[in-house]
C-alpha cells in the first residue's frame, strides 16, 4: 500500500502561528527554508490586499523531516509564527483570561453574512463567533473578462507576475484594478476566477475504476477546499453543456515525438487535461470561482447574538480582493493533487526510485507503437 502524499494545518488566524505537517514526501527532494518562504511570498501580493499584508511576512522554520537540504521520508513540519501575535495576546491566549473585558477578548456577537460564523457557531455549539471566524479565516491562503491565451508562456508565473493581479492579459489587468479600486472606495469586496495550469504531466494518473480515484474529482475537491470558492471547472467545464459533442471532444492523432502522453495528441484540450478521471498528458487547465470576502467596511445586515435584535455584520480586518492571492493557493493544491497522484502511480520510498518507475512507464507505453 503506497503512502499518499497529504497534509494537515493547526493554526487560528490571529493565533500563534500556523504549523504544517506533510506526510508522504520521498526521501532525497532538495528541500530548504528558502524554498518555503518563495513560495509563501508569492500569495503576499496582489492588487486589493489589505493591511495584514503589510504586517505579515510569513517565513517557514522546517523542524522535522529535513536534514542537510534533502527529506529523509519521514513526516515534514513547518512552523510559521504570526509576527502581529502580540496585539492579540489576551484574546487568543490557550489560557484562560479571567477578569478580561469583552473587548480586550474581542468577543464576536454580529455574524457576517457569507462567512462561516453562524453555521460554525450552531454546529460546534459556541457562544462567540471568533471561536470560529480564527480557523475559517483565508490564513492557509468582476466584470472584466479576458480571451483565451494562445499560445500561453513558456514561463505562465513570470509573465502573470508581471500584472499586479496576476493577469496575462495587461489591459485586461488595468480594468481588473479599477474595479478593485471602484470596489474598495465605497467599502465593498470582489471576487472573481482563477485558471490554473500544469504541464509535463503524464499520461494515465488517477483512474476510471472508483470514485474516489478519479483524478478530476479529486482535483475539484481540493480546490472547492480552498476559503471562499464556490466552483470549479476542468477544461472547457459549464460551456461544454451549451454546445454539440462534436465542438467539445478532442480529436486525436498519432504523434510518436510526444513522450508524455504515450504518442498521441489531443487537437484540442476542451478536456482540461483529464478523460474518465485520468490525464491525458495535455496540460492540465482548471478554473476556479472566488465569491466576494465577506468581511466588508460597510458590514450587512446581522442579528445580534446576544439580543436576536437586528444589526450590522462585525467588521473585520480584510482585503477589497484577494483572487490573485488564491491563484497561488490553487496553485499549490492542484500541485499537492498532482504529487499524491504520482505518489499513487509511481510508489517508490526515495525521489530516485520514483524516477525510475516513471522513466519505465513512459519507456513501455512509448514502445507500443503510438
Amino acid at each position: 500500500m503506497f503512502e499518499h502524499f497529504r497534509f494537515t494545518t493547526a493554526g487560528e488566524s490571529h493565533g500563534k502561528g500556523l504549523v504544517v505537517i506533510v506526510e508522504g514526501v520521498p526521501a532525497g527532494l532538495p528541500l530548504s527554508a528558502a524554498d518555503v518562504a518563495a513560495e509563501l511570498a508569492r500569495r503576499q501580493g496582489g492588487h486589493g490586499r489589505g493591511g495584514r499584508m503589510q504586517i505579515e511576512r510569513d517565513a517557514g522554520e522546517i523542524s522535522s523531516g529535513v536534514r542537510l537540504g534533502e527529506t529523509l521520508g519521514s513526516p515534514l513540519s513547518i512552523w510559521m509564527p504570526n509576527r502581529d501575535f502580540d496585539n492579540w495576546r489576551v484574546p487568543m491566549s490557550t489560557e484562560p483570561q479571567p477578569g478580561a473585558t469583552v473587548e480586550e477578548l474581542r468577543r464576536v456577537y454580529l455574524p457576517r453574512p457569507g462567512h462561516a460564523d453562524l453555521v460554525g457557531l450552531l454546529k460546534y455549539d459556541r457562544e462567540d463567533a471568533r471561536d470560529i471566524l480564527e480557523r475559517s479565516s483565508a490564513r492557509e491562503t468582476g466584470d472584466v473578462g479576458v480571451a483565451a491565451i494562445e499560445p500561453l508562456p513558456v514561463d505562465i508565473n513570470a509573465a502573470a507576475e508581471a500584472s499586479p493581479v496576476r493577469c496575462l492579459d495587461l489591459e485586461a489587468g488595468r480594468g481588473m484594478v479599477a474595479a478593485i479600486d471602484a470596489a474598495g472606495a465605497v467599502g465593498d469586496t470582489l471576487g472573481g476566477v482563477f485558471e490554473v495550469v500544469a504541464r509535463g504531466v503524464p499520461v494515465g494518473l488517477g483512474s476510471h475504476v472508483s470514485w474516489d480515484r478519479k483524478l478530476d474529482g479529486r482535483l475539484a475537491g481540493a480546490l472547492m477546499s480552498i476559503h471562499a470558492m464556490k466552483g470549479v471547472e476542468i477544461g472547457m467545464g459549464f460551456a461544454s453543456a451549451r454546445v454539440r459533442g462534436s465542438d467539445v471532444h478532442d480529436e486525436i492523432d498519432q504523434e510518436a515525438a510526444r513522450r508524455l502522453t504515450g504518442g498521441y495528441r489531443r487537437r484540442r484540450n476542451n478536456a482540461g487535461g483529464t478523460e474518465g478521471g485520468m490525464t491525458t498528458g495535455e496540460p492540465l487547465v482548471a478554473r476556479v470561482a472566488m465569491k466576494p470576502l465577506s468581511s466588508l467596511r460597510r458590514p450587512l445586515d446581522s442579528v445580534d447574538l446576544k439580543t436576536g435584535a437586528p444589526a450590522k455584520a462585525e467588521r473585520e480586518r480584510s482585503d477589497v480582493c484577494a483572487v490573485p492571492a488564491a491563484g497561488i493557493v490553487g496553485e499549490a493544491m492542484v500541485a499537492l493533487v498532482l504529487a499524491d497522484a504520482m505518489r499513487e502511480k509511481f510508489g517508490g520510498d526515495s525521489l530516485a526510485e520514483m524516477r525510475a518507475n516513471y522513466d519505465a512507464y513512459l519507456d513501455r507505453i512509448n514502445a507500443r507503437g503510438g
